[in-house]
């Protein structure tokens, strides 16, 4: 019976160690980011923000960036207490201001490369082989860039229209404290996504 029992205790103790190394090389840890501009650190970022056709209506590059939402626009009840957070974004680049709110956004940090720009220099995304998917397309044709990296972020605007592709060896996601948005870390560098949908793939699957 203290056999069977040390048995049972061994084997759950595998499994546990089997899932944080399975976790561990892919790193998708959920966790907070309270402070986006403390994430940050000064870091030079580049600031795109795309219409509902993913086409890049301006693009900031800077340091000293801090995006957090502008909370004069919280909604709260008749206790004060926030019902709905705001969604409008106040974006500090360099000491100066921009207020942004209901189109897609992203900021990345020096170093991410976004390979859907590449992609779409080179492939006309709107009359291309529809039997192919276009993701699946991507990675085949900048197979140099993808082989060693184990994780693919593709990003699309809100109706679904792809607009910007990562990819790293490590990739952890964190929630924050403005609404509709996601903080990424791609191998140690910052990605940050306003009101777009994303998934993010296992290189593995696009082979």
């Amino acid at each position: 019976m203290i056999g069977e029992m040390n048995m049972k205790r061994i084997v759950s103790l595998v499994i546990m160690a089997v899932m944080v190394v399975v976790l561990s090389s892919c790193n998708l840890l959920d966790s907070t980011v309270s402070d986006i501009g403390s994430a940050l650190h000064g870091r030079p970022m580049t600031i795109q923000t795309y219409d509902v056709n993913s086409q890049v209506i301006d693009r900031i590059h800077g340091t000293a960036v801090d995006i957090r939402a502008d909370g004069k626009f919280d909604l709260k009840d008749s206790d004060g207490s926030t019902v709905q957070k705001s969604s409008v974004l106040n974006v500090i680049v360099g000491g100066k201001v921009m207020l942004h709110v209901g189109s897609s956004l992203i900021a990345y940090g020096d170093g991410l490369e976004n390979v859907f720009d590449q992609f779409s220099k080179t492939v006309d995304i709107n009359n291309m082989d529809r039997s192919t998917p276009i993701i699946n397309r991507l990675v085949f044709q900048f197979k140099n860039l993808t082989t060693g990296h184990h994780m693919l972020i593709l990003v699309r605007s809100q109706t679904g229209t792809p607009l910007a592709t990562f990819i790293g060896d490590s990739i952890s996601y964190n929630s924050t404290q403005v609404d509709k948005s996601t903080f990424f870390w791609v191998d140690g560098k910052p990605l940050f996504i306003y009101r777009c949908d994303y998934t993010v793939y296992d290189l593995g699957l696009l082979q």
